[in-house]
């Protein structure tokens, strides 16, 4: 693995028309940004789909647990929406928060949704009736609060006091209103954001700004929330993410990696541990955890289906279960379907279009050549990639020295004065 600072031209994605605010990976699919196997060699620019529906902008996507291709999106102008990224369609629409919609998460199943909103309040929601089955005030301070659903159907809420000291709760659904148990941590002003690991039953709080990763074990036993450990270093984190379990090595007893962005830029990998002196597998450390494999279709979730999610062994390590799908965003079609639809696919009756398209594939090939390319004319097009991305390369340069040209005048003009 390559580490230390990249090129300034080094690729990226791109296309995007504004800042990104928010990013989720798909469960059930590791590449749905078409990223090639040896990496990007050019910047992609191009989305597989624009999902267009909210009036302002979005700041929260959540991926279905169980169902395939199904995405939530919240946006500012206080709507959800629920599309099926297969076909770029929305599926449902939720409108029942007053104001910005901080947080979403779905339960186990997919079958409930957990949502915090700036009025304070935490909502449970039916999303395919679109009715709002309980709320209450999840904490008493102005600032964002969080909430994610546990395995067992239990909330899990972050957030600030009527003092602005930082809390977290731990609530059944049936009675939000009256938290089993409420602990103050300190007075830090970052919001906290819970990461919950269901095979081990971990919640790691971590904060914007803190240099810290609390972790808590809950149990069914009170005080409920156990303070395990914390996890320190010297540099603030301005962002973090937590890789899938699939992800871990389970040779080295790994049970959890995050990916922390430091203020400097650095990007740290956070390895938690549990230390084993056998080398044989830990079956208590890893239980069947969830597998890149979808329960249901967005039409069968869609229609009131609900199933477990797919689970796997990492006795061994993970082995992938099928090749990476290449997507081809319709409107009918299931575009990020993989191979088991894909082979479902293949046993229906073919449309008369269909047929129409495989009469034209029987055409020799000799009939219709591929365009031939001159050796000569790809050189010339591989230098001009090559002589645009060192371009690139220099401007990006030369951008940095004008800053630091100017910050210098400023401080200049200040001392003058």
């Amino acid at each position: 693995m390559n580490v230390g600072r990249i090129p300034a031209d080094h690729p990226l994605v791109g296309g995007h028309k504004g800042p990104v605010l928010d990013i989720a990976w798909c469960p059930h699919n590791d590449n749905v940004w078409q990223i090639p196997d040896g990496g990007l060699s050019r910047t992609l620019t191009e989305p597989v789909v624009d999902l267009v529906f909210h009036q302002r902008r979005v700041g929260l996507v959540l991926w279905h647990p169980t169902a395939q291709n199904v995405l939530l999106t919240a946006g500012s102008d206080n709507q959800i929406a629920i599309w099926n990224v297969g076909t770029g369609e929305v599926l449902l629409t939720l409108d029942c928060h007053p104001d910005l919609i901080y947080s979403a998460c779905w339960n186990w199943t997919g079958s409930k949704l957990l949502t915090t909103c700036r009025d304070k309040k935490i909502r449970i929601i039916d999303p395919r009736k679109g009715e709002v089955e309980s709320e209450a005030i999840a904490h008493e301070g102005s600032k964002a609060s969080r909430a994610i659903f546990l395995k067992h159907g239990l909330v899990f809420t972050t957030g600030f006091s009527r003092m602005s000291e930082r809390q977290y709760s731990l609530r059944t659904p049936d009675a939000l209103g009256e938290p089993i148990v409420t602990v103050e941590i300190d007075t830090s002003n970052g919001v906290m954001f819970p990461l919950y690991d269901p095979d081990t039953n971990l919640i790691y709080l971590c904060g914007k700004g803190d240099s810290v990763i609390r972790y808590f074990e809950v149990t069914p036993e009170p005080p409920f929330v156990h303070y395990i450990n914390t996890f320190q270093t010297p540099d603030p984190q301005r962002g973090i993410g937590m890789m899938p379990k699939r992800g871990c090595d389970v040779a080295t007893c790994e049970i959890a990696k995050f990916y922390r962005l430091n203020n400097s830029g650095l990007c740290q990998v956070v390895s938690m541990t549990v230390p084993r002196k056998s080398e044989l597998f830990q079956e208590d450390l890893y239980p069947d955890t969830l597998s890149d494999e979808a329960s249901l279709t967005a039409d069968e979730w869609l229609a009131g289906e609900d199933a477990e999610p797919c689970t796997m062994s990492l006795k061994g390590g993970y082995v992938a279960g099928r090749s990476a799908p290449q997507l081809t965003v319709t409107k009918k079609a299931n575009a990020l379907a993989g191979a088991k639809e894909r082979d479902k696919d293949k046993d229906r009756s073919p449309t008369p279009a269909q047929k129409r398209d495989d009469s034209h594939a029987g055409t020799p090939a000799s009939a219709t050549p591929p365009p031939a390319i001159n050796a000569a004319v790809e050189k010339q097009l591989s230098d001009l990639v090559d002589e645009i991305r060192k371009l690139k390369s220099v401007i990006v340069k030369q951008e940095n020295r004008i800053r630091a040209l100017e910050a210098t005048a400023r401080a200049s003009l200040v001392v003058l004065r």
